[in-house]
């Protein structure tokens, strides 16, 4: 059987859907606490911003391939605009090699260009970055930081930002809700802090923001030192916060951030130098 043989649905967050996402998910990358029901459902349909945009491809009854993007809002030059992050993909050992991803991936943007969303924006590993790339026109921005941070920050330089996350009250409260993750906040100076717990014993992730509402996670003493900092910020000078890189090899896999332009509203390029991203923005804790 072909890929053309397959039937291609539009994703959906119904309890039947999630459960088959959540078998297939872990089928392909093995149980996690991200891929359970109640994770789904938190990430596909409770989100304020709206649903999951997605699409399936589908043997009969068997899941065979499943692609879906999450609705975000973000401040782009200055306007807060809609847009889409790329988050699971997975195609069943028995489906791969036939093309699967690109056709869904399309499908999933078209879906999306026609809901209104202005892009697409992603982080992609080593493996998936080519493929984003050759296939579906997406734009390299450059690899993100990670590391840690000896100094915790207390402010912001004044640089321009092209791109940053935009949460509102109710946003900010349902990604910190997030049943897969654990959070704690802190602050200082004019930043307020959100620390995920990670895989690693005793080291925390750090997301700084000049803006947060209400912090609806309990507040805490921050780690001895920043802890873990993965992502970009124009407006921090990382090496006077005594940043130390990950080595090369203590990575699993570099982490590169992607773009893509669905609307008009949307520039066509995204400049690393003024993208800000935070964990809490593409979902690793």
């Amino acid at each position: 059987m072909g890929a053309s043989d397959l039937d291609l649905r539009p994703a959906d967050a119904t309890p039947e859907r999630l459960a088959a996402y959540s078998r297939l998910l872990s089928d392909v990358f093995g149980e996690g606490p991200k891929f359970t029901e109640a994770a789904l459902a938190w990430r596909y349909r409770d989100n304020p911003v709206g649903t999951v945009v997605g699409a399936d491809a589908w043997d009969g009854q068997r899941l065979a391939a499943h692609y879906a993007v999450c609705p975000l809002e973000a401040a782009i030059e200055g306007r807060v605009i809609r847009g889409l992050v790329s988050l699971n993909t997975a195609t069943h050992p028995d489906y791969q090699g036939r093309g699967l991803f690109s056709r869904l991936a399309e499908a999933t943007y078209e879906q999306g260009a026609a809901a209104g969303y202005e892009f697409v924006v992603g982080v992609a590993n080593a493996n998936s970055t080519p493929g984003f790339l050759r296939r579906l026109g997406f734009q390299d921005c450059g690899r993100l930081e990670a590391g840690i941070l000896a100094r915790r920050p207390e402010d912001f330089l004044d640089r321009p930002v092209q791109f940053q996350g935009s949460w509102r009250k109710d946003t900010f409260a349902w990604r910190l809700a997030n049943p897969a993750g654990r959070y704690l906040s802190s602050r200082s100076g004019a930043l307020t802090a959100v620390w995920a717990q990670t895989h690693l014993p005793f080291v925390r992730c750090g997301a700084f923001l000049a803006d947060a509402p209400e912090r609806p996670v309990p507040q805490a003493q921050p780690p001895f030192c920043a802890g873990l900092f993965i992502g970009l910020e124009p407006r921090l000078d990382l090496g006077r916060q005594g940043f130390w890189p990950v080595p090369e090899r203590f990575r699993p896999s570099p982490l590169n951030l992607i773009w893509r332009r669905l609307g008009r509203s949307a520039p066509g390029r995204l400049e690393r130098d003024a993208a800000a991203i935070t964990f809490l923005d593409f979902d690793p804790y």
